[in-house]
């Protein structure tokens, strides 16, 4: 069982008077796909910020490595729309983190872009899938060792939302990554997760391996009423 890269001991977070994250512990593994699950308003993107020092926390948040790691940040509903009213072209968007187009052409190859076709183009005019592939190249382009995703798949459909998610399966096991997701797509959960972390309103539901702890009861915890529960046996 590979190491522990990150350690999280009682963290907390309000804004303001209110407890948003409320005596927060987890670990995380090297090469580990932790996915971060939970009804809206219970701290997953909160928790994310507090993690890379975004927002002001209280609590150890404890990278357990030599050096401090390359870390990839794809945050929640990056708009199309606000690009379209920048004047900028996906290779300028792209020089912002690397200089060499070779290494920007290498990337959007990987994640299934025609670099031809995307680069002299607004990043607002690409479809929704487009867009997706070309965020995830962005993350990817300084070789991040973890990488935190805050849905993904937002505003794509269920076809696109399986092919981005295949797409990070793909980098997570060539490049031995540590990924964190959110996501409340609970089949993503089951395929792809090796842990997941449940949290509601505060306080942690349920943190291990989905086969094991993502019981109806359980659930029913997490969301605060009863959803449809189907057995996975992948």
């Amino acid at each position: 069982m590979e190491e522990p890269i990150l350690q999280v001991k009682d963290l907390n977070v309000k804004f303001g008077e209110e407890e948003v994250i409320r005596n927060l512990s987890f670990k995380v593994r090297r090469g580990e796909f932790l996915i971060v699950l939970g009804p809206n308003g219970a701290g997953k993107t909160t928790l994310f910020k507090a993690i890379l020092g975004l927002i002001p926390s209280n609590g150890q948040i404890i990278w357990l490595t030599k050096e401090n790691p390359k870390i990839g940040y794809l945050p929640e509903r990056l708009s199309q729309d606000k690009f379209k009213n920048l004047p900028i072209l996906v290779r300028e968007f792209f020089h912002f983190k690397e200089k060499l187009d070779e290494k920007i052409f290498n990337i959007l190859q990987e994640v299934g872009l025609v670099p031809q076709e995307v680069l002299n183009k607004n990043p607002g005019a690409l479809s929704s899938g487009q867009f997706q592939r070309m965020l995830i190249a962005w993350s990817l382009i300084s070789e991040p060792e973890i990488l935190f995703f805050d849905e993904p798949a937002t505003g794509i459909d269920i076809g696109g939302e399986e092919t981005i998610y295949s797409l990070l399966e793909k980098f997570w096991k060539r490049k031995n990554l540590t990924i964190l997701l959110i996501t409340h797509d609970l089949d993503i959960v089951y395929k792809y997760a090796t842990n997941v972390l449940c949290l509601s309103k505060k306080e942690v539901c349920c943190f291990g391996p989905p086969k094991e702890i993502l019981t109806p009861k359980a659930l029913e915890k997490v969301y605060g009423t009863r959803i449809k529960f189907y057995e996975h046996k992948h």
